[in-house]
């Protein structure tokens, strides 16, 4: 298991610790040697050189070295980034491109994460779970194991007021595209949320809920889990 934050206190003592980060790539125009920029990581060419590094740090370099900016471009994604991403390098997961997991997330064995989706600090996706294109898991919320969170859904993040408690998805849950699991909401096992319905209050194990504010529809049957149905071969 990956090291990961869940109480609100410790995640936001460790956003208020952290050292803010704004880390650049500078494409500068010119002749350059490492000891040109110092603490940072240059790869030099002939007449060019692309640069790695903090924002202050290269700028401060660019001024002393009297460089004309009109030949520098830089690529900046983050200003002042308490969070850094999660190193993915090492999970036996599918993680595609595009998608944002910041550190202090747990992922697990054979989870598949979609173009676009976004995991915030201190979420836990189980083992065999897709979070689909688009999908976003907010700070802190729990998604067991072989869930399927489809295209857009929203399962709200809770680190303020630190009293709430988070989004809890357990084992073997449907939730369609477009849907929205509110704060301090549980989704019991097995059941079906409906593309698009909005979860203001618990469900309990085994229901479809549909509708805004969702309600319950009918208990799952062999019909609906058959549509419902997760392949083993998508999580391979």
């Amino acid at each position: 298991m990956n090291d990961f934050l869940t109480d609100p206190y410790e995640i936001a003592a460790y956003i208020k610790n952290a050292t803010k980060k704004t880390p650049v790539k500078a494409l500068v125009k010119g002749a350059f040697v490492e000891s040109d920029f110092e603490g940072c990581l240059l790869f030099s060419g002939y007449r060019y050189a692309i640069v790695y590094g903090e924002s202050d740090l290269i700028l401060a370099h660019l001024k002393r070295l009297n460089v004309d900016m009109s030949g520098v471009v830089f690529e900046v994604d983050r200003r002042n980034s308490a969070i850094p991403l999660l190193d993915i390098k090492e999970l036996n997961a599918r993680i595609e491109p595009g998608a944002v997991i910041r550190d202090h997330v747990h992922i697990g064995d054979n989870v598949v994460i979609m173009m676009g989706a976004l995991i915030n600090i201190g979420a836990s996706i189980g083992d065999k779970t897709m979070i689909d294109m688009g999908a976003i898991v907010g700070a802190r919320g729990t998604i067991g194991k072989n869930c399927h969170i489809g295209a857009g859904a929203v399962i709200a993040g809770v680190l303020e007021p630190p009293s709430k408690t988070p989004v809890i998805i357990e084992d073997d849950v449907l939730i369609g595209a477009n849907a929205v699991v509110l704060e301090g909401v549980r989704v019991g096992q097995g059941s079906v949320v409906a593309a698009g319905a909005i979860v203001t209050e618990d469900v309990p194990a085994g229901v479809v809920v549909a509708g805004a504010p969702a309600k319950i529809i009918k208990t799952k049957d062999d019909k609906t889990a058959s549509k419902t149905q997760i392949l083993d071969d998508l999580r391979q």
